[in-house]
């Protein structure tokens, strides 16, 4: 599989991923349905498109680690020999303690990284917000098409014209997502 990403072959085959990111995305997938480990492992590496798929050897004592503390537990068997393993009350809350501790970080410190610029461990997302991921994608090209546009010749007027363009779009996503957020909102 051609992997796109410049640093891709050492991605997939490195402990490239922020440290504990790996446990909250397994949270995540497991409140999402029930899986296995390795349709945890193959989530992931779709979800990422291919530039990230963490190996068994992280995978299963992660799940092992997940159980012990009451967070995951097994369901009963659906499949021969496939085991299943899904959230518990207990492994939901410390997933909303995760995400929480997320949106005080975003707010404390302002920006993080978006999900569009490539890096596999952001691409957490559902396979439907694709075609947003690479809206946002086309957004970053387009900002440092213009930087480099700006650093051959510089021009106030555009500066200032793409810094209302930028706030402008900012302004309606927050009310989007703000309005995605009130009670009785989806």
């Amino acid at each position: 599989m051609h992997c796109a990403h410049p640093f891709g072959h050492w991605m997939k085959h490195t402990a490239f991923v922020p440290k504990g990111f790996l446990r909250y995305y397994v949270l995540r997938l497991f409140n999402e349905k029930p899986m296995s480990g390795s349709e945890i492992m193959n989530e992931i590496e779709t979800r990422t498109d291919g530039r990230w798929k963490p190996s068994p050897g992280s995978i299963y004592p992660l799940i092992a680690w997940l159980q012990d503390k009451g967070y995951t537990e097994e369901i009963p068997e659906q499949e021969a020999g496939i085991k299943r393993y899904t959230l518990t009350d207990q492994g939901k809350a410390f997933l909303e303690e995760h995400v929480r501790r997320k949106a005080e970080l975003r707010k404390r410190f302002g920006f993080f990284m978006p999900p569009f610029l490539g890096l596999p461990w952001f691409n957490s997302y559902p396979k439907e917000t694709h075609g947003f991921v690479e809206a946002g994608k086309e957004l970053v090209k387009a900002g440092w098409n213009l930087l480099d546009s700006l650093h051959e010749e510089y021009s106030e007027q555009a500066l200032a014209e793409a810094k209302g363009i930028l706030e402008q779009a900012a302004d309606n996503l927050n009310k989007l997502a703000k309005r995605l957020n009130e009670p009785g909102e989806s």
